[in-house]
């Protein structure tokens, strides 16, 4: 009896530890209401102020498009350097393309650059260790972000999937490349993936150096500031932008958020590029009424040639909805397809480190550019034309059809969901 007691009591003690632990608060569990669309000064207007940072204008962006691009003009931009450099990646492994960066950073911290680097850990795991020995025996700060600890194990599940490079406060890079062999050359084989970044100028990288500083405050307790990391930074250009993040700790549901308004104010199109595709019911009823009201939706992710195929199965599960109302689904074929960007009606562009999954959603901690230019977004959608050349549509007969075993595969995965 005393034993059955003694059980009884601390079962209750540990589901009232996890009762706690938990934040307790909703989720966006309701569909968002059409009140009206893109091109409604209100749209705007609702998107700045629900997600954070006001929409500014004064900006320029370039687009680049794969390794050949994107590593060149970010080894620039930090050879450029004259007072700080910010960088935060998920992924950073060894290679020529990380020994390289490695050693840009170091020589601007030996010439007394301030340089603070941070890395999730996870993210990092493949990394040169003797990277690390040469940014810190230059001087730079270097941090692994949420490296395990027995007092916050569980904070491993909580990762920085932001990818942002800061040069001055000046200059801003954002997108979905990594640092890895597997994004340099121009996704000429299944060894060099397709992906695109965004170099970016004027007061919107104010937006992006505060977003890196929201973990670095997290991971060392150390405000940066000052006009070196935060300079007045004029007019660059005419584009309309703004920066904002999400994580677990505040702000978990912005991104989907985000997503969601977007898809409801869709009037005419809406083109998305995804990584890994795992959208929640929500989400789906959303593109489905969209679909329904006679937007065009066209969705690229990978098709085989992708490096986590538990998620391909978990995407493919749910398209048959999405299919059934006239989405048109492709799948990316010469290698993998690592992009996140989705183009509404030709306006807005979003792009940045999230993929369209309950992951970026929910657990990591992630960042985007939205922009708001219709030259810009037309510059994308042509990307995304020539994106759609080199994939394979999948119908609904091709869909209803595909093999037994992945349908009971299908089965299983979507207990993976959360995760994934």
């Amino acid at each position: 009896m005393l034993t059955i007691s003694i059980t009884a009591f601390v079962t209750l003690v540990i589901i009232l530890v996890i009762a706690n632990l938990s934040s307790g608060e909703k989720k966006i569990e309701h569909k968002i209401e059409r009140l009206y669309a893109s091109d409604d000064p209100q749209f705007l207007r609702s998107m700045g102020l629900l997600l954070g940072p006001p929409v500014i204008s004064g900006n320029r962006f370039e687009m680049l498009l794969n390794g050949d691009h994107i590593f060149p003009s970010m080894l620039e931009g930090i050879r450029s350097a004259r007072q700080t450099i910010t960088f935060e990646t998920f992924i950073y492994w060894s290679g020529e393309i990380g020994e390289q960066i490695a050693q840009a950073l170091a020589d601007k911290a030996r010439e007394g650059i301030a340089v603070h680097v941070l890395l999730d850990w996870v993210g990092s795991s493949k990394m040169d260790k003797r990277y690390l020995d040469l940014l810190r025996d230059a001087g730079a700060e270097v941090i692994q972000y949420h490296k395990p600890h027995w007092t916050g194990l569980g904070r491993m599940n909580d990762r920085t999937h932001r990818k942002l490079l800061v040069i001055d406060g000046h200059i801003g890079f954002t997108g979905g490349v990594g640092i890895a062999p597997e994004w340099t050359g121009h996704a000429q084989n299944e060894k060099h993936w397709r992906d695109t970044h965004f170099r970016v100028e004027g007061p919107v990288v104010g937006h992006m150096q505060a977003v890196f500083m929201d973990n670095w405050v997290k991971a060392t307790g150390n405000v940066l500031h000052g006009p070196g990391y935060f300079p007045d930074v004029g007019s660059m250009g005419d584009g309309l932008a703004h920066m904002f993040s999400s994580s677990p700790s505040g702000g978990s549901d912005d991104m989907q958020l985000m997503y969601l308004m977007a898809i409801t104010a869709a009037t005419h199109s809406i083109h998305l590029a995804s990584a890994y595709f795992v959208p929640d019911k929500l989400t789906i009823n959303a593109i489905v009424e969209a679909a329904k009201r006679g937007v065009k939706v066209q969705i690229i992710m990978p098709g085989k040639r992708i490096d986590t195929h538990t998620v391909r199965e978990a995407s493919r599960a749910c398209w048959g909805d999405l299919l059934r109302a006239g989405v048109e689904m492709y799948e990316y074929q010469p290698t993998m397809f690592h992009c996140k960007l989705l183009v509404v009606d030709e306006y807005l562009v979003s792009v940045g480190s999230t993929n369209f999954d309950n992951r970026s959603f929910k657990l990591n901690d992630e960042a985007n550019l939205n922009i708001y230019d219709r030259d810009f977004a037309k510059q994308q959608t042509a990307v995304f034309a020539d994106d759609l050349k080199k994939s394979q549509q999948v119908t609904l007969e091709a869909w209803m059809h595909r093999p037994f075993t992945e349908k009971l595969i299908e089965k299983f995965v979507p207990l993976l969901d959360t995760q994934l």
